[in-house]
């Protein structure tokens, strides 16, 4: 069987257990490549042992070299330097954008019809650096930071409520930072408004936990930052777009007019599908969520300027 070519760049933790995913699930086959020559090839061969008891189909190889990327289908960037404890996403801009420019350079003229999916840190700010270094088209860029706050959300509220993350609905958009807005007019219970469920106090401690759901991860790990949702969020995405499923995910986008924005890569509900990011998804938001939309988008704007 023929599969769809997926590369993870970075060998890290997130990268490595992003291909773990992609693999066990059928997705794609998979290249690993990292700067640090041995670190992919040994992990994707511990991973191709694992093969012989998981029965996986798709494979995966490790390299240094962006040649043996070429022809890839989708091009995931997990590469970055991690925050450790007391730092913000923020103050990794200077240096992942130097990362960020060298795995472009590297990764584009051997896989010019790829669709790249960057993870690197402040998100945000590091897909908005991409789009004008690569000119890549809004169908074809885009980044994973809301799907994993929509995660988090998720998972404090159905801790509050006592269910099962299946019943809850709910979604993250703005910025993956400080700046994210955890929608309260959209999300639901069973079916039931979550403003019916919870107290007023109860969805600010919710929202609240969402927020520092990942600096909570960094500050317990103390050597490094969440990888296992991560991935999970990252597969979501490279499911829906290489199965089509049009399936409605928070991912940043490029708006070009939605939300009474312009221009700029931030998170938002988009259907992913076989053509990549398909269309921005407009939900009807409250008046103060729709004012800590634009309030983030100015924050990303000013951090955009910083880097320049």
């Amino acid at each position: 069987m023929a599969y769809p070519k997926v590369t993870v760049v970075g060998a890290g933790n997130v990268g490595a257990t992003t291909a773990e995913l992609i693999l066990l699930k059928g997705l794609a086959d998979v290249t690993l490549v990292d700067v640090v020559d041995g670190v992919p090839q040994g992990k994707a061969l511990d991973l191709m042992h694992m093969r012989s008891h998981e029965q996986f189909g798709p494979e995966v190889r490790g390299t240094s070299n962006y040649a043996e990327t070429a022809g890839s289908d989708l091009v995931v960037v997990t590469a970055g330097v991690p925050r450790k404890p007391g730092m913000t996403r923020e103050d990794l801009i200077d240096v992942n954008a130097g990362i960020v420019k060298a795995v472009l350079d590297a990764a584009l003229p051997t896989s010019p019809d790829a669709t790249f999916i960057f993870v690197t840190n402040p998100l945000d700010v590091m897909v908005n650096l991409a789009a004008h270094i690569s000119g890549l088209p809004k169908s074809r860029l885009m980044g994973m930071g809301g799907a994993l706050d929509t995660a988090r959300y998720k998972y404090a509220i159905a801790k509050a409520c006592q269910v099962e993350p299946s019943a809850v609905e709910a979604m993250v958009v703005g910025a993956h930072g400080q700046g994210m807005v955890p929608l309260v007019s959209n999300a639901k219970v069973a079916g039931k408004p979550l403003s019916e469920i919870l107290s007023p106090e109860q969805i600010t401690e919710v929202r609240a936990e969402t927020v520092a759901g990942g600096g909570q991860v960094v500050e317990l790990l103390k050597t490094g930052s969440a990888f296992y949702a991560p991935a999970a969020s990252i597969c979501q995405m490279v499911a829906a777009i290489l199965q089509d499923t049009k399936g409605t995910i928070s991912t940043c986008a490029k708006l070009e007019g939605e939300y009474g924005l312009d221009g700029l890569y931030m998170c938002v509900p988009c259907l992913l599908g076989a053509q990549g990011m398909e269309g921005v998804v407009e939900l009807n938001l409250a008046p103060d969520e729709l004012e800590q939309l634009k309030v983030a988008a100015t924050s990303i704007k000013g951090q955009l300027e910083g880097l320049a």
